[in-house]
């Protein structure tokens, strides 16, 4: 039985707790190696609504870091993939795949107001900029990923406000550009390893790295939404 699933989450929560999860909407801006993480962990605890951003496909060298890339989903759509993955897990779970990149021309198809948290997984700069900018605007809660290229170390991982962290060139260049916007704090996962050194012309990649990105995102939104607003702790 399909409550069976979430037997052991319930376990380890107060009922009305695992009763918000199911009325939560999040929404997730980019779903490669971060973003296909958080929606694979969020739809493993019975989130309500996931709805996915990211105008991509597949291809072989997304298979080692990437939750929906496999040799069967080569070319396919990255949101159609991750919708068909999270229904197959929890098909009670509403998603509303966004077939495009996340830019000014698109980002009025997308009503923000009506999620709880958007998570921002997404590797061009300009548009990081651009949906933390309306998230802030709009006052709707907003995690952003940094850098997770480049590095293999997991347990390096942490959350931060961005103006807290080290040791990460993508978290360098962003507080100049949030410092231009007049934003003073955002909250992000990022890791204090230090990059390994370039030799090639793509960016280095692990799952561990990006994935664990994913999960710490995806802990934070259930403290935030689900555990701190009863518990101490």
């Amino acid at each position: 039985m399909l409550e069976d699933s979430f037997l052991r989450l319930k376990a380890l929560l107060l009922e009305h707790e695992f009763e918000k999860i199911k009325e939560l909407k999040i929404l997730i801006v980019g779903v490669g190696g971060v973003g296909g993480a958080v929606a694979s962990a969020l739809a493993r605890c019975a989130v309500g609504s996931i709805d996915l951003v990211d105008g991509d496909v597949f291809s072989y060298s997304n298979i080692n870091r990437q939750f929906g890339a496999t040799t069967k989903t080569i070319g396919k759509s990255k949101v159609l993939v991750m919708k068909e993955k999270i229904e197959e897990i929890n098909p009670k779970c509403s998603v509303e795949p966004f077939n495009f990149f996340y830019s000014y021309e698109t980002k009025n198809l997308i009503d923000l107001t009506k999620y709880n948290y958007i998570v921002d997984a997404i590797d061009c700069v300009e548009s990081k900029l651009l949906v933390v900018k309306e998230a802030k605007k709009k006052n709707i809660k907003i995690i952003s990923s940094m850098g997770a290229g480049n590095k293999l170390n997991p347990t390096l991982v942490e959350i931060a406000d961005i103006f807290q962290t080290s040791y990460c060139p993508l978290a360098r260049v962003f507080r100049k550009k949030l410092r231009e916007s007049n934003i003073n704090s955002l909250k992000v996962v990022y890791s204090k390893e230090k990059p390994k050194e370039k030799k090639f012309s793509f960016v280095p990649s692990c799952v561990f790295v990006p994935a664990t990105f994913g999960l710490y995102i995806s802990y934070e939104i259930f403290k935030e939404l689900i555990l701190l607003e009863n518990r101490t702790k």
